[in-house]
């Protein structure tokens, strides 16, 4: 009797913590749940994914690759925002000598838009020592500049120069229990010591992911054409980064990779297919709407997506919720469209939310796109294949849910430098030191 009033009181006194980490759980995790289930591995018995992939006209002729992009502006995602104007600013030295001599941080003031609505974010961006240029990372986080360089004065959404951080205290130590190390935070000295360039910026400083405040802010930036997603709108953020970093000589312009977590996955797809100067996409468990087929019926599913997020996908989607199957086009297409560049899928085996089986369907649908451009496609091995870094679709799956943690950074560096062979083998002061 003893041991069990015992345990009831134990139980009683963490109450408020389980409330709490649940409460959390629920806040941080906005597209996914947590992962309690094991994605099947089994992909024979499942549908082949629709529309068939005219494997052939996507490489041969870009009226039909257009007409595919169309599809997907008409239904899915929103027009790409065409001369949307970019500007930017002058770098500002954030930190000459960052992590003791590994590198250098600085800070670049990037608006997009023009007039009264347009908009600002402000883009890090990490370089490491030594001649270079470097292969470059760009990034889209969850959390501001200051959760993403802790400690460092970073501009903080509102102007200021951060002080501190907001995945401090409880909530930022349940927060990566819950969704790993680097789910705001950028592992510079990993970056820095691999002699790899790392950018990133707030994509809600550029569109908030307020279902109530995106659609006004994104029909207010003044473009000839405006985007009417968030998707796509963080698409062409990425595609801003691109220009305002264009012409550096620390970096190498062959060797820019656009990295996205979940919605930021999403993101990173369609801005490496609708901006051709993109050289690798790693998309870490993108989901629906990224990698995973829209008809799928695992999982989130797009339809739940779209109603719980509708910001997130064009007005049009709304129409054809209780009619996926009649879909135009599908994430299979998607994948094709960026053949032959090369793109990392990242999943988790418990991250059924995001349905890594539909997400592998569709890698090896596109898998034909691949060979048929002139590059290797997705291996041989299914789901559980071993990680190929230097393949055109890299499948990696490891244990685990939603969430970005240390072996995923080690797989990110990997991919980079199998992909881009010169830019890796070129030392960094780090390097040349050993």
């Amino acid at each position: 009797m003893l041991n069990v009033f015992r345990a009831l009181v134990w139980f009683l006194v963490r109450v408020p913590l389980l409330l709490l980490i649940f409460v959390t759980a629920l806040i941080m995790s906005s597209c996914t749940m947590l992962g309690l289930n094991y994605a099947s591995l089994e992909t024979a018995n499942k549908p082949v994914p629709q529309p068939e992939l005219n494997v052939a006209a996507i490489v041969n002729e870009p009226a039909y690759r257009s007409d595919v992009m169309q599809g997907f502006e008409d239904v899915l995602y929103g027009p790409w925002p065409e001369g949307l104007p970019i500007e930017w600013g002058e770098p500002r030295l954030v930190d000459a000598n960052l992590l003791g001599g590994k590198g250098r941080l600085e800070e670049i003031p990037v608006t997009i838009g023009e007039g009264e609505g347009a908009s600002q974010f402000w883009l890090a961006v990490a370089t490491p020592a030594g001649d270079g240029p470097f292969p470059l990372v760009i990034s889209q986080t969850f959390s501001s500049n200051c959760a993403a360089f802790p400690g460092y004065p970073v501009t903080a959404t509102d102007g200021t120069i951060c002080e501190g951080s907001e995945m401090e205290g409880t909530f930022g130590f349940i927060a990566t229990q819950i969704f790993g190390t680097y789910i705001a935070k950028v592992p510079l000295d990993r970056f820095m010591d691999s002699g790899i360039a790392y950018a990133s910026f707030y994509g809600s400083d550029f569109v908030p992911d307020r279902r109530t405040e995106a659609p006004g802010v994104m029909a207010n930036l003044g473009g000839p054409i405006n985007p009417t997603s968030t998707l796509m709108a963080w698409a062409y953020g990425y595609s801003a980064a691109m220009d305002a970093l264009e012409g550096r000589e620390a970096i190498d312009s062959d060797a820019i990779v656009l990295f996205g977590h979940s919605r930021f996955g999403k993101a990173a797809l369609i801005a490496g297919a609708w901006d051709r100067r993109t050289d690798g996409v790693i998309a870490h468990q993108a989901g629906f709407a990224g990698a995973s087929l829209s008809r799928s019926e695992t999982g989130e599913g797009l339809k739940r997506m779209a109603e719980s997020y509708p910001h997130w996908l064009a007005p049009e989607i709304q129409d054809w919720l209780d009619r996926l199957d009649e879909l135009p086009v599908d994430q299979h297409q998607l994948l094709g469209l960026l053949a032959p560049t090369p793109v990392l899928l990242g999943n988790g085996r418990r991250d059924v939310w995001s349905d890594p089986n539909s997400s592998f369907r569709a890698a090896l649908s596109a898998s034909d796109v691949y060979e048929a451009a002139g590059e290797p496609g997705l291996p041989a091995g299914g789901m559980k294949q071993d990680f190929v870094p230097e393949a055109g679709i890299a499948w990696w799956l490891r244990p685990g849910g939603h969430s970005i943690v240390s072996e995923d950074i080690e797989t990110f560096i990997a991919f980079v430098h199998a992909q881009f062979p010169e830019a890796s083998r070129t030392q960094s002061a780090v390097h040349a030191a050993e």
